[in-house]
């Protein structure tokens, strides 16, 4: 049986400002019945999304009485060296709150740049190693840190970018959605889910057809998010074969969805 009725794939990116129009941002969109199309953003003058405009966007789709599952393309969490070192609790949601109190990527006109850069926030006092991974990304060959920026396929500005985004979902949508595996492994009948993805994964599963890499990014998660469910396959991947030690470890820093 089916856990969900729509399947949304986002790619994304962490360039410029909250409120850029940003062709890296791209949406799609299946249910159970019809493969995943294209969302465009709210008619404006911006010809593309925003990182702000996704944020209301899903917050309406997810606050809605509809099983929905969104796979965003960031890391959602920090490996556990990082609260280690700032001896922070092991606790996503305090997480997240101290991580927009240091790094207000989510204000208007502030690009990730200026906090790194110290022109915003204060960024020099929650940094990461670019040399630290989380477990699951030791798990995924060409997964990169979520500290190592300035390489190509780095998602270290999107991450720096999306986690306040994250922490707006979390304290604003009307109906409760379970952020795995930070809620519990285990999905809630009828939920909403919001996970975290890495299309690599899966974009060389589906034909391209005439959509560029940004498009069949989120072509490919929200795909796959709606074949595995169909096929009734879903749990395996939301229970990944994991030691209870690692477990324990990956409810913090966070999980990939698909990697097993």
């Amino acid at each position: 049986m089916a856990l969900f009725e729509h399947y949304i794939g986002v790619d994304y990116s962490g360039a410029e400002t909250p409120e850029s129009s940003l062709s890296g941002l791209r949406v799609y969109m299946a249910d159970s019945m019809s493969p995943p199309r294209e969302v465009q953003p709210p008619s404006s003058p911006r010809k593309y999304w925003t990182r702000r405009g996704i944020a209301i966007w899903l917050c309406e789709e997810l606050s809605k009485e509809i099983p929905t599952i969104v796979g965003i393309d960031h890391g959602f969490s920090f490996p556990i060296a990082y609260f280690d070192k700032y001896r922070l609790p092991l606790d996503w949601s305090r997480f997240l709150d101290d991580f927009q109190q240091h790094w207000p990527t989510d204000d208007p006109s502030t690009y990730v740049d200026f906090v790194r850069r110290g022109m915003c926030g204060q960024g020099a006092r929650r940094k990461g190693d670019a040399t630290w991974l989380r477990l699951t990304e030791q798990w995924t060959a060409t997964a990169k840190s979520v500290f190592l920026f300035d390489v190509q396929g780095s998602v270290a500005k999107s991450t720096h970018a999306g986690l306040p985004w994250l922490r707006y979902l979390r304290n604003e949508c009307k109906r409760r959605i379970h952020f795995w595996p930070f809620d519990g492994w285990q999905i809630p009948e009828q939920s909403s889910v919001a996970a975290e993805v890495y299309p690599s994964l899966w974009v060389r599963r589906f034909p391209r057809e005439n959509r560029n890499g940004d498009q069949q990014a989120a072509y490919a998660v929200a795909a796959w998010l709606r074949r595995a469910d169909l096929n009734g396959s879903p749990s395996q991947f939301f229970c990944p074969p994991l030691q209870p030690e690692e477990r324990e470890v990956a409810a913090i820093e966070g999980w990939i969805l698909g990697v097993v």
